[in-house]
């Protein structure tokens, strides 16, 4: 019996004792204490993205309609982290790619180059569909890049890394109906052109002799992101441009489209395409072959110009979801 009450003595001073510090707690503590509870609620961190390994083989011997042997293998990366937290929205998304193919002996050449890097932050308006926003993007390749004729690489890189490359920073107003749609707008836009090697400036609008073009203008970026249809999923995006002081009227367009269409947990297929125009790449140039010896003019060469640059690339392979 002494053992029943001492036990039920030391419950009942336990749950005395606990609701005095209950009661030692004042209002702006529990405020406080609900408060960072409602806050962890509402922050959220959202990573994930998709990684690709895609092949392409073909052996002919003693092949009646004829072939060429042929190998080629692209590797993809998308990624992105998001976050938000109240009225305050931070997304950021990494495009990998770079792809080879080799034929019949000959020396690999590249099928697939790009680094496109963008983080925007936001913060929610009055009207919830609207944010006041900032944003940086990066865009460059990774290696050389050639004129291609007869399946080899010819002449001088006409590319390589940050050669070019491109940076936007922008401010302005972002619509964001919802998670699939995005209209960002920036009145105030900052774009500089990158060309480390000299030889190849003033191709990408970079006056000879500088390796860096500074340009004030008008900045457009519309996105959108679904599932089309079961296992098929759309991402399109498209960049627009205006240069406030030199020929505005011609708009530099970067439009990026990825079709991702999932046939199992491993096995995927993609179909990226891309279309550009920048009034300041030259396109089509050639630079004028002379004999060292003679003096002699072997190929006059190709002033180019300006053209709609277009990409498409169909791939099927190994992919996995992050």
């Amino acid at each position: 019996m002494k053992f029943k009450h001492l036990i039920l003595s030391l419950l009942i001073v336990s749950s005395g004792t606990i609701q005095a510090q209950e009661g030692d707690l004042t209002r702006d503590d529990r405020d406080a204490l609900a408060a960072s509870i409602e806050l962890e609620q509402d922050s959220i961190w959202n990573f994930g993205g998709t990684v690709g390994l895609n092949f392409n083989q073909s052996y002919f011997s003693n092949w009646a309609a004829g072939g060429q042997n042929s190998i080629s293998a692209t590797a993809l990366t998308s990624l992105f982290a998001n976050y938000k937290k109240n009225k305050h929205s931070w997304t950021n998304t990494l495009d990998l790619a770079y792809g080879l193919i080799a034929q019949d002996g000959q020396e690999a050449i590249k099928t697939d180059d790009r680094i496109d890097f963008t983080s925007k932050y936001g913060l929610q308006s009055k009207k919830e569909a609207w944010y006041y926003s900032a944003l940086f993007n990066f865009r460059t390749q990774f290696a050389e890049g050639f004129t291609i004729e007869d399946g080899e690489e010819v002449g001088k890189p006409i590319s390589d890394f940050l050669a070019p490359a491109y940076s936007i920073l922008a401010a302005g107003v972002d619509y964001k109906p919802n998670e699939k749609f995005s209209a960002f707008l920036s009145p105030v836009t900052s774009k500089i052109t990158i060309v480390t090697v000299d030889r190849l400036a003033p191709e990408f609008g970079v006056d000879e002799g500088e390796n860096v073009r500074f340009e004030v203008g008008a900045f457009v970026k519309l996105s959108y992101k679904d599932d089309i249809f079961e296992n098929v999923n759309l991402d399109t995006r498209v960049d627009l441009f205006s240069n406030y002081v030199e020929n505005p009227q011609n708009v530099d367009v970067n439009w990026e489209t990825l079709i991702t269409m999932k046939i199992n947990d491993w096995l995927s297929a993609t179909l990226t395409t891309q279309l550009i125009y920048d009034d300041d790449i030259i396109v089509g140039f050639e630079e004028a072959t002379i004999d060292d010896e003679t003096g002699e003019i072997l190929n006059p060469g190709k002033a180019g110009g300006p053209r709609t640059q277009f990409r498409e690339v169909f791939a099927l392979g190994l992919s996995f979801s992050l």
